[in-house]
């Protein structure tokens, strides 16, 4: 099919336009319409979708499916998928008609809701086809606006505080990137992704305000991409923002936040940090290590004394964040291949650990743990569901958190033997806050007299919730759906990452000889 990529990319955005042009009043027939075409554009989206994995060659790792023509002011618009990528577009579109799903209870300003939401879904799928600089970008920046509209009006009541700090911080780290950006540009003489791939940038010691840099002009790109990455990701310790967007984004947002906004930190690390800067990333990699088991201990901790349980799940994001940078910057084929498929098994479960949230949020209008115990009472299929993705979350074999967290691991230990022996303890501070949080929510005596008349989950909701489920099983006992797709791609990246530092290695030490 031509323009395939631009068709699942655009589709979303053009049912939110039709939504914007078309659809008038505030009825409860107007708001049930709106739902109806945002459902029905997001499925559609995902359905084309599929066409991505049948047209696919797991084993070419080039950029297939690529689309390519003049743009505004001499830019080119240029869109492509590889290995890397693919599963992500696959992810966001997978995720979305879910998320559209669980906004049914959804009352005010419904038909923006479900604009900002479909808009919010084409910046995201513009993220990972890009293969263009400035295209990259203005996806990247203006996937902020939607995200920013939905946790300021559908949000709690510190909506505006908690809108604002996610909207400065991701911000302002991207700005360095824009500057970064400019910089490729005026070396490299192009905007092409694809063809700053292959370009090689100047990792000679340079000296600036005195200090020595190593790396040179690599180091200096690096940190400027890090610092936009890092934000997004989170990363320890400029994670604050995270918590507060999710405490006080609507369930959907919290959603959208965690499974898929998130993963643009890492993509932006496997696009761009290893494969463009290799010498760079060698060099800073001790430091990312570093901050990657201090942000899955010290996530952790903090998870175990909250009171709130979208704060507890939001911390426990940050936790498993730190897995996938672990994993990237391990630069070998499992700690990559971990992180990828974390990013990936992250999506299903924390999408579906604030789903369970909002599943009893809806009915009790309180997030406080306290609040609740005995739901198995009432509500046995919402306890079996829970248990589920607690024990995902947990990293159970069988489940695809195992599988991920495993990977990473071993690719770390390779690399740095210390810091995976302090990853290990995040496997089982995970297990303490993720059983915790549900033995006070689910188990002990029904003894609250408002949980008494507490409803189980509908049809609806089960709906919602099966296809994660599934996805969490499959990927759990079946994991080469994933590796196999992802595998060729990225030890492509290995391979030119390790002959890119092996030959800087080689001429340092030329250099110090002469």
């Amino acid at each position: 099919m031509d323009n395939l990529l631009s068709i699942v990319t655009f589709l979303p955005i053009v049912a939110a336009l039709i939504l914007g042009v078309f659809l008038r009043g505030e009825d409860a027939a107007a708001q049930l319409n709106a739902k109806r075409l945002a459902l029905a554009a997001t499925t559609a989206t995902f359905l084309i979708s599929l066409a991505i994995l049948v047209e696919f060659d797991p084993g070419d790792t080039g950029f297939q499916l690529v689309e390519e023509s003049p743009w505004l002011f001499g830019l080119t618009y240029k869109v492509g998928v590889d290995g890397i990528s693919v599963l992500f577009v696959l992810l966001t579109t997978f995720l979305m008609p879910i998320t559209i799903a669980s906004c049914w209870g959804v009352t005010h300003r419904v038909k923006e809701y479900m604009i900002a939401m479909l808009v919010l879904e084409t910046l995201m799928l513009g993220v990972f086809v890009a293969l263009d600089l400035v295209l990259f970008y203005l996806f990247f920046e203006a996937g902020l606006i939607p995200m920013f509209l939905i946790i300021g009006i559908w949000g709690g009541k510190d909506r505006i505080y908690a809108s604002f700090k996610f909207f400065l911080y991701t911000f302002l780290g991207s700005v360095l990137m824009l500057v970064a950006m400019i910089a490729m540009y005026v070396e490299a003489g192009t905007s092409d992704i694809e063809l700053l791939l292959a370009h090689q940038f100047d990792a000679g010691p340079i000296s600036l305000l005195g200090w020595q840099i190593a790396g040179g002009m690599q180091t200096l790109l690096w940190l400027a991409f890090f610092a936009s990455f890092a934000v997004k990701m989170p990363m320890w310790p400029v994670h604050t923002w995270l918590p507060d967007a999710h405490v006080q984004a609507p369930t959907a947002g919290s959603v959208v936040l965690a499974a898929i906004l998130l993963k643009m930190g890492g993509y932006g690390f496997l696009r761009f940090s290893l494969p463009m800067f290799p010498v760079a990333s060698d060099i800073m990699a001790p430091l990312v290590l570093w901050l990657s088991v201090i942000a899955i201990i010290y996530a952790s901790l903090v998870a175990m004394v909250q009171d709130d349980m979208k704060k507890l799940v939001a911390y426990s994001s940050v936790a498993h964040m730190g897995f996938v940078t672990m994993g990237i910057f391990a630069a070998n084929q499992q700690g990559v291949d971990g992180a990828i498929f974390q990013m990936i098994s992250h999506g299903f479960i924390s999408g579906a650990l604030f789903l369970c949230v909002g599943v009893i949020y809806d009915r009790m209008h309180t997030r406080d743990i306290d609040a609740y115990g005995g739901l198995v009472v009432r509500m046995p299929a919402y306890a079996a569901i829970f248990m589920l993705f607690t024990m995902a979350n947990v990293g159970l074999p069988g489940t695809s958190g195992f599988v991920g967290e495993f990977l990473t691991l071993i690719g770390v230990f390779q690399v740095n033997t210390w810091v995976g022996v302090l990853a290990c303890t995040g496997v089982i501070l995970s297990a303490g806050y993720a059983l915790w949080l549900y033995r006070r929510v689910v188990f002990g005596d029904l003894i609250k007299e408002s949980l008494k008349s507490i409803t189980d989950m509908t049809g609806r909701e089960k709906a919602i919730f099966a296809p994660l489920i599934i996805m969490t099983l499959l990927l759990g006992v079946y994991p080469s759906l994933v590796t196999d797709m992802i595998g060729p791609s990225v030890e492509a990246l290995v391979s030119s990452y390790d002959i890119a530092v092996a030959a800087h290695a080689a001429d340092t030490m030329v250099a110090a000889n002469n």
